[in-house]
């Protein structure tokens, strides 16, 4: 099944992107990994591990290059930058790639201006590629250390998807697949912004009860939003949707959470990215555009743009109408 899938290029020398190209490594690839940045790049060869991962040493053989046209020319392609730069590296990968080989978008996010998942960039940007997609609850530290972790690979294809999942599954990274590529964009990109949320939470000294209040209820709202965009249920109930809620509302290993966490204390982010913060305003103008209903969403958009303080935000949720639950 993956004798067509033996060499991996993975974009992206972050915590994540080595995470990912450790993972295929372990699978039995023969994985390139690419950065675009030179200090990092040297850092990753020479050094063998990645700034953003200290301790956790490259598998020998991987190959770090800085040079995208060497990473285009594999059998498959995981993009992990930044969701908002997805673009850019697509159109310069797009050049050189082969046709049809299979482009799986790792970032969690919706473009701004655009409004659109990476999967459409990847249309859009590399129309000779295979769109495919990546998510589900996953800290890079534990898959880059091999610790037991399950995630979900969607491509229109049934037989891709299954295809890729096979190439990465390495034993204790387990990937299972999937036909429903929006339902697991949503879920990785509405998480984001309610990770964000439950960060606030946590961080106001609200309690348990609440954070489980908040996260339950948010999870309503990524059903609303998905079913609004063409979602399977059964996808926003697995790994990419509620299981990756649960993991980074939960933990201070999510970007998103700490960031929260900074915002309910009255403190300066620490400077890591934190793609909900991106994905919040286009996320609230997504659904109201198609009248879903998303206050806990609201209220963080409102929150970061500075519409509105934090007391200000859960004073509001506190007082909506009591209604039925759904």
């Amino acid at each position: 099944m993956t004798g067509g899938l033996q060499r991996i290029a993975v974009l992206g020398g972050g915590a994540w992107g080595t995470a990912l190209a450790q993972t295929c490594a372990r699978a039995g690839r023969q994985v390139t990994l690419w950065e675009f940045d030179a200090a990092h790049a040297d850092h990753l060869a020479t050094q063998r591990e990645s700034k953003f991962l200290p301790g956790v040493k490259l598998d020998d053989s991987i190959k770090v290059t800085r040079a995208l046209g060497e990473a285009s020319h594999n059998d498959a392609i995981l993009l992990v930058v930044p969701a908002q730069a997805m673009r850019s590296v697509i159109k310069a990968l797009a050049q050189t790639m082969p046709a049809n080989t299979p482009l799986i978008a790792c970032a969690k996010g919706i473009e701004h201006g655009s409004r659109q998942f990476m999967t459409e960039i990847v249309a859009e940007c590399a129309p000779q590629a295979v769109p495919a997609i990546l998510s589900g609850p996953s800290f890079a530290a534990d898959v880059a250390r091999g610790l037991p972790t399950a995630v979900t690979i969607a491509a229109a294809n049934a037989d891709i998807a299954e295809m890729l999942a096979q190439a990465m599954n390495s034993g204790t990274f387990r990937p299972y697949h999937s036909t429903d590529i929006r339902g697991v964009e949503i879920g990785g990109a509405v998480k984001n912004v309610l990770a964000i949320a439950s960060g606030i939470v946590t961080g106001r000294g609200l309690g348990a009860s609440a954070s489980a209040a908040l996260t339950t209820r948010g999870f309503a709202e990524m059903v609303r939003f998905g079913k609004a965009f063409g979602a399977r249920p059964e996808t926003l109930t697995g790994l990419s949707g509620l299981g990756d809620l649960i993991l980074t509302c939960s933990s201070p290993q999510s970007r998103n959470f700490s960031f929260g966490v900074a915002i309910g204390q009255n403190l300066p982010p620490d400077g890591k990215l934190a793609e909900g913060a991106f994905t919040a305003p286009v996320l609230l103008e997504m659904a109201r555009d198609r009248q879903v209903d998303m206050p806990i969403s609201m209220a963080v958009a409102a929150v970061l743009a500075k519409q509105m303080s934090v007391d200000e935000a859960i004073e509001s949720l506190l007082t909506r109408p009591i209604k039925a639950e759904e």
